[in-house]
């Protein structure tokens, strides 16, 4: 045993903690976060469930020891023998959750009863949900005009990286993962420069890209036609869809790479056409620079304002999440399902090789 106290903080001591205090106080659950952006995420899954009996106090893992934020392997092996009715760990999903049990740490999200994760990789993903980015445009450039479609960009985005996403799972479930990395999937499903005008040529691309990667990827592998199918089958069990994928790849590439740049181009011109009218129905000078002035110190930066964007809420991967702290919570011995590892899929439908999208990219 430690002889520091924060070396014995455990569910168990927040448990001991909480029977000192009044029989009317309310019982506080701490939930240990990876980082600093998580706290704000985490207190929008939990704050619905506070009431006049127990709350939530979401802190950082520092504070139980010097740990380095944001790995989450680190950050399990501390909490996981630790956790429990009064003291859960909130983590990103990572691939964890779509491997199912392929690693140490899957098995422990997945199956410790007091671990939660997003479903979605990370808390960057659930930022970007593709139906509430529009209004974030509208809040970044106060311009409620729709000069372009993000939802729908979206869904061809990621219908096209879908089959190689599949491939991603297959082999992070298998010993050979270094063989086709998380760096390399997203080198190739880069987007490169957005542009509005382009916006359909930069999918084109993207598809043509996976394309040439899957040939690849199926010559390396000629007897992985059923496993594919198998692993495909299986991560839509899990809540991927073809329209959803951007959900499930790495958070900062998404965030970084794909969904800044984009929405940066829609407000940048979102903020020239509003600027354009100011100056077209302005009277004076005086009264142009005065509403110019008042009109940009309005506006935000578009990457804090994705931070705090809440739209995420009415997504499915975040009602999964809050449905688990339900589940917790109204138990008095929670126990979260384990997920089996291996595929539902119909297997005789499997060996007729009949998929379409695998098919498809046989065909390039």
């Amino acid at each position: 045993m430690g002889k520091r106290l924060r070396d014995n903080l455990t569910s168990k001591y927040f448990e001991a903690a909480n029977s000192l205090t009044s029989k009317k106080a309310r019982r506080r659950i701490v939930a240990y976060v990876e980082s600093y952006d998580d706290v704000f995420f985490w207190r929008t899954v939990l704050s619905r469930f506070e009431n006049d009996s127990l709350y939530f106090q979401v802190m950082l893992p520092s504070r139980l020891n010097h740990l380095e934020r944001g790995k989450k392997a680190v950050m399990m092996r501390l909490l996981s023998q630790q956790v429990g009715h009064d003291m859960i760990a909130c983590v990103d999903a990572d691939y964890d959750y779509l491997i199912q049990g392929a690693t140490e740490t899957s098995r422990e999200v997945l199956r410790n009863p007091y671990v939660f994760h997003t479903y979605a990789y990370a808390i960057e993903n659930l930022q970007c949900f593709a139906p509430s980015l529009y209004e974030v445009c509208v809040a970044t450039t106060l311009n409620d005009h729709a000069i372009f479609n993000i939802d729908e960009y979206l869904r061809q985005y990621s219908q096209a990286i879908f089959p190689l996403f599949v491939w991603s799972i297959w082999y992070y479930r298998s010993p050979n993962y270094k063989e086709f990395t998380i760096s390399d999937f997203n080198h190739i499903i880069e987007t490169g420069n957005f542009n509005l005008q382009n916006a359909e040529r930069l999918i084109q691309n993207v598809r043509r890209k996976v394309g040439a990667r899957i040939r690849q990827l199926q010559n390396a592998n000629p007897d992985a036609k059923e496993s594919y199918l198998a692993v495909k089958e299986d991560i839509k069990r899990l809540g991927v869809t073809p329209d959803t994928t951007y959900l499930y790849i790495q958070g900062h590439s998404l965030f970084d790479k794909i969904v800044v740049p984009m929405m940066k181009k829609i407000c940048d011109l979102l903020i020239r056409e509003r600027q354009n009218e100011i100056y077209q129905q302005s009277m004076h000078g005086t009264q142009r620079r005065n509403e110019l002035s008042c009109y940009t110190k309005s506006t935000e930066d578009i990457r804090s304002m994705l931070k705090k964007n809440l739209g995420y809420m009415v997504a499915e991967p975040f009602r999964r999440i809050q449905a688990d702290i339900e589940r917790f919570l109204n138990e008095d011995h929670p126990e979260k399902n384990e997920h089996e590892t291996e595929s539902n899929a119909n297997q005789e439908e499997i060996n007729s090789y009949s998929d379409p999208e695998y098919q498809e990219f046989t065909a390039y």
